[in-house]
């Protein structure tokens, strides 16, 4: 739907083209201006008479924790302030095209990074220029020197603190962006299989009406309701695009609804096997209540299996037998909820094929959850509390607990989450390495877990060095904390995207 600010400026442009003037378009984040965007819109302009600049919309801006630094109306109401540019315009949308077609430019101005089209990898500007064309412009490119706002943001502690420049720089005496970005590459070999329970994560959005008149309680007002892959199906979809294949194996209770839910939103790499305990067996269903303007849960109401009924062991101890051989590495998801036994939890780890462990305390097995079931299993991740808890143990140093739970446990390698304050990795000498958390940004911290031991586990599988795969997969944990449960997934692409402008 077009805006009134939008028709506004569509009559502007049909008063300047009937007197045989030229629009041009420039369009980019400009998040931070500085003096290589003011030569573009200089050289621009010289292309036409009317210089028309689009900014992108927030939500569409992925280039990591932090970013932008300042919102789509602050970077519009400063452009405005340039005397060369004559309209800024808001795009609500991915790419420019739909401002394109919009404005129908007679030129779209791109920088001279932008000249070689195998260097966007998104691959946009091919379909930028195939609208432009369409509405009878061309594409042109300046050759001003570039600059990188990005280099200028980190370099200048304008979005990441002190530890975590720090930690950045020390990171990049080792490795640059395309060394990276060849590791992630060599993660598309494998082949995983996710153990767990799959979990749909209902959200139930609107507005607080107010205390009830009755009774001591809130009302809330139901908009709208979205339902989100959680558990071991968050963690799969977290890492179909980064492998060859995964395997997942989960009770489900092969309702219509979630069906669906999850052939819509599993990629064709996903393989399910899948199976109904017994015979009124019902999806693990976690409802929110959430504030939706600002996305904070008021109450939660779970459907859980019945746990006199979970007796599955022969059936699952098949399946597992039957996959672990066709796969290079096992993550199980242990939340608590009585699918994992002690001896399906011991067939997990027999002949162990790198078995990684993501062990959650939550409301529902608080006080009786434990890990004691796996034996020397590879690695670990668990939060700082569900550490503490293992150990019965609230005050000491948090490194001193860590190396503890390692050692008596025969861990390779314990990842400890902290939260804001970050992670630690124990590897099996017993050595400590510490990140920072990048997160800048919390809307929901359902799944963070799950998106960080995903990424870590496949760094250590190919052996990486502990910083390296502290870090990715911290920035993981950061794309995942942006969105609403688990309604977005981390992929490749947004990874190698993120990757890319944090080590400008």
């Amino acid at each position: 739907m077009i805006s009134r600010n939008e028709i506004k400026i569509l009559k502007k442009i049909e008063h300047i083209k009937k007197k045989n003037k030229k629009i041009v378009l420039c369009h980019g984040v400009f998040d931070l201006v500085h003096l290589g965007h003011i030569e573009h819109f200089k050289s621009a302009k010289k292309f036409g008479d009317y210089l028309i600049v689009s900014v992108t919309q927030d939500k569409y801006i992925k280039k990591g924790p932090g970013r932008p630094l300042f919102n789509e109306q602050q970077r519009i109401e400063f452009l405005k302030n340039i005397k060369i540019i004559d309209e800024v315009i808001l795009s609500k949308s991915e790419s420019s095209i739909d401002i394109i077609n919009l404005v129908k430019p007679n030129f779209y101005v791109k920088g001279p990074d932008y000249k070689d089209y195998f260097k966007d990898k998104t691959k946009k500007i091919i379909l930028e220029e195939k609208a432009v064309k369409k509405n009878g412009g061309k594409i042109k490119f300046t050759n001003d020197f570039t600059y990188s706002s990005s280099n200028i943001l980190n370099t200048n502690n304008f979005i990441f603190n002190d530890e975590q420049t720090d930690f950045i720089k020390q990171l990049k005496r080792k490795f640059n962006y395309n060394q990276i970005s060849k590791i992630l590459n060599k993660f598309k070999n494998l082949k995983v299989l996710v153990i767990g329970e799959l979990i749909i994560d209902k959200y139930c959005f609107g507005d607080v009406i107010g205390k009830s008149g009755k009774e001591p309680h809130l009302v809330l007002q139901e908009n709208f309701i979205e339902h989100y892959l959680g558990g071991s199906a968050a963690i799969a979809r977290h890492l179909s695009s980064f492998v060859k294949e995964v395997r997942i194996i989960s009770p489900f209770g092969n309702e219509n609804f979630f069906a669906k839910l999850i052939n819509k939103n599993f990629d064709k790499n996903i393989k399910k096997f899948f199976f109904k305990p017994y015979s009124n067996f019902s999806t693990i269903t976690k409802t929110r209540f959430v504030d939706k303007f600002s996305n904070y849960k008021l109450f939660g109401s779970y459907v859980l299996p019945d746990k006199t009924n979970l007796r599955l062991e022969n059936n699952v101890l098949k399946i597992i037998k039957k996959n672990k051989s066709k796969t290079h590495m096992t993550l199980v998801c242990d939340y608590g909820h009585n699918f994992i036994s002690k001896q399906i939890a011991g067939e997990i780890v027999k002949r162990n094929n790198y078995t990684f462990l993501n062990s959650q305390i939550n409301a529902s097995n608080r006080g009786f959850h434990n890990i004691n079931k796996y034996e020397s299993i590879n690695s670990i991740i668990l939060n700082e509390s569900e550490l503490r808890q293992e150990l019965r143990d609230n005050n000491s140093d948090i490194k001193f607990l860590a190396k503890k739970m390692r050692k008596n446990k025969k861990i390779q390698n314990l990842i400890i989450t902290r939260g804001a304050s970050g992670a630690i990795l124990v590897n099996k000498m017993n050595k400590v390495f510490s990140c920072p958390g990048f997160a800048k940004k919390s809307i929901d911290k359902v799944g963070a877990g799950d998106a960080m031991l995903s990424l870590a586990s496949l760094g250590l599988k190919l052996k990486l060095e502990p910083e390296l795969v502290l870090f990715f997969s911290s920035i993981a944990a950061a794309i995942s904390v942006e969105s609403i449960g688990n309604k977005e997934h981390v992929t490749y692409d947004k990874l190698d995207r993120v990757l890319e402008y944090m080590l400008k």
